[in-house]
């Protein structure tokens, strides 16, 4: 390994790959309930659009195991999707809070899994991929 790479430039670390694996998990299970409830009948914007965002991470996020050799278009992947998941949270949170069925409470809880994983693959990536501390280079004599 060249000095100052890291695992994160030239592949996906443990951490990464778990919460992706998380991430992706917790999007089937809000697309799955969410699109039982449209399937109920139930409308609404705030639902409609929660149910976009885990159709869209649960179809393109596999592709984030696969464009490793580009951290910077995973890190930019990390940021979009962190912040249409922070909406998300924020939708149900509103929505469903008070509500005394479990099946919402728990699209609620995974919808927070989703974001508050994707929100730290974000600062991991930019930590371990483009933070670049100073190195103290002596010269040759």
């Amino acid at each position: 390994m060249v000095r100052g790479e890291t695992r994160a430039r030239t592949g996906l670390t443990t951490f990464l790959l778990a919460s992706s694996a998380l991430i992706w998990a917790s999007a089937v299970i809000v697309m799955g309930i969410l699109a039982y409830y449209v399937s109920l009948g139930w409308r609404g914007t705030h639902l409609v659009y929660d149910l976009v965002i885990a159709v869209l991470t649960t179809a393109f996020f596999p592709l984030a195991f696969f464009l490793v050799v580009s951290p910077s278009f995973i890190l930019l992947f990390n940021l979009i999707f962190s912040y249409l998941w922070l909406v998300v949270v924020s939708f149900t949170a509103s929505d469903w809070s008070r509500s005394n069925d479990d099946i919402l409470l728990t699209a609620e809880a995974f919808s927070f899994i989703a974001f508050f994983l994707l929100f730290f693959n974000a600062l991991y990536d930019w930590h371990y991929g483009f933070y670049r501390p100073s190195v103290r280079t002596r010269a040759v004599v």
